[in-house]
């Protein structure tokens, strides 16, 4: 008697095969929006500096901080409102609409009359922002073969760090050229508008969401895609067995709470010391005597640590596994802070700040790695916005605590401060599921309607 095998379901042909060129497609596509992103959260750093010397805005360190801050409330509305989006009419769409709104609001921050207006922009900069960095990276981990998923998330966030250059880049040339340098920075940042639409048509809808939403033939036609690329025959799957959407909250269901309860406080933990350190470099560089081009030098030199950190981060997610590489880096980004906050000359402000740059944005990689992976599918995008809007909280309350910071103890205490909530956060990464080489679909048993 012969054995038979049940077909494969959608998300396991998917799990089976190598990485592709549609693959590649996808995590470039993704990628250069969130390049995009990550340029112009780095360009509201220069353009503070650039503000703070310019005596017709007359600008207060306080207004200068809640510039910092407000977009960052837009980025904590956006993440939450955007992972409930996604979920609800697709990952695509969401991933679209808020590279069109951040593009938009950046060009027009570049017209700002007043400190008002450029408030106000900056709060839609966020809003898109921050709806758009979760959705990313759910799309990409519900394409990637389970084998090598946090890898290829981990190269998704590395574009950050292209980003950061490019705002390094931008405000190194274009900033101190004149009074309006500023202006010029944020009109290039408006550049997403026009890739919106690429992403609209060019990139396909996540197969594990369509099938929630019953649209079967999309969902197949999604997956021969990968599969021609592969050059793999395609075998039909089952119709999907019906799923019951939990409700939002489900993310604190009594089977996901504590898992969620330490996903947050990372989140909170590397966004405080992370946004806390990195929007204020420049001007925490000029307030200790550099001129401000050689604050944008080092910053950018800084800057540049980032991608090998990426580098590595991709490399031990898949040897060592999510948490041990998360923990790791949050470790090495305290002793970067630590250092940071003792350095004395020119070349150890440079040394520790790529040190800290290094392991700092390395975490960064890995934790977008695991946060898709601690929910199931119909709740992934809900969660993960969750966790990252949370976290704005932190990015928020940052770039307002650092003036009152400095103000006690200089940038010492400061970064000595950014130091400990990297322990933290640490520390919290052994409450996280290892789901290293596991197919999405077995990480989380969906909620029941009673618990959720």
């Amino acid at each position: 008697m012969t054995a038979t095998t049940s077909p494969a379901t959608r998300a396991e042909r998917l799990d089976r095969l190598p990485f592709t060129r549609e693959h590649g497609r996808l995590v470039f596509g993704s990628g250069l929006g969130w390049a995009l992103d990550a340029m112009d959260v780095g360009l509201i750093s220069f353009v503070l500096a650039a503000l703070a010397t310019q005596q017709q805005w007359d600008i207060t360190s306080s207004e200068l901080s809640w510039i910092a801050s407000i977009g960052f409330v837009g980025m904590a509305l956006g993440a939450t409102l955007g992972g409930l989006l996604a979920d609800r009419i697709g990952r695509r769409q969401v991933f679209a609409i808020t590279l069109l709104v951040f593009g938009l609001a950046t060009g027009a921050a570049a017209l700002s009359w007043s400190v008002g207006a450029l408030l106000v922009f900056r709060f839609l900069v966020g809003l898109g922002l921050g709806a758009e960095l979760p959705v990313a990276s759910t799309l990409v981990s519900e394409f990637a073969p389970a084998r090598v998923r946090g890898r290829v998330v981990v190269w998704l966030e590395a574009f950050w760090a292209v980003g950061w250059t490019m705002a390094a880049l931008i405000g190194f040339f274009v900033v101190p050229r004149s009074d309006e340098g500023w202006r010029w920075a944020l009109a290039i940042g408006a550049l997403p508008a026009l890739y919106a639409a690429v992403v609209r048509w060019g990139l396909p809808e996540s197969v594990r969401f369509l099938e929630t939403r019953g649209r079967v033939e999309e969902a197949e036609a999604a997956v021969r895609r990968f599969e021609q690329s592969a050059g793999v025959a395609a075998v039909p799957s089952p119709p999907p067995a019906p799923v019951v959407a939990p409700r939002p909250w489900a993310v604190w269901a009594v089977g996901t709470r504590a898992r969620t309860a330490a996903l947050w406080t990372v989140w909170f933990s590397i966004n405080f010391a992370y946004y806390g350190a990195f929007i204020w470099l420049p001007s925490l560089l000029v307030a200790d005597g550099f001129t401000l081009t050689k604050s944008f030098g080092y910053t950018l030199v800084i800057t540049l640590a980032q991608l090998p950190g990426y580098a590595a981060a991709a490399f031990l997610i898949e040897k060592w596994g999510r948490r041990a590489t998360l923990a790791t880096f949050l470790a090495g980004s305290a002793l970067g802070a630590g250092l940071f906050a003792a350095a004395d000359s020119d070349t150890t402000v440079l040394v520790t700040g790529m040190v800290l740059s290094f392991f700092n944005l390395g975490a960064w990689g890995a934790l977008y790695a695991v946060t898709p992976e601690v929910y199931p599918t119909v709740l992934r995008a809900t969660g993960t916005g969750a966790a990252a809007g949370f976290g704005r909280l932190a990015s928020i309350a940052a770039p307002l605590a650092v003036p009152r910071l400095v103000d006690m103890g200089g940038t010492g205490l400061v970064f000595g401060i950014f130091a400990a909530f990297f322990v933290l956060g640490a520390l919290a990464t052994w409450g996280l599921p290892e789901r290293r080489g596991q197919a999405l679909d077995d990480d989380v048993a969906a909620p029941s309607p009673v618990s959720a």
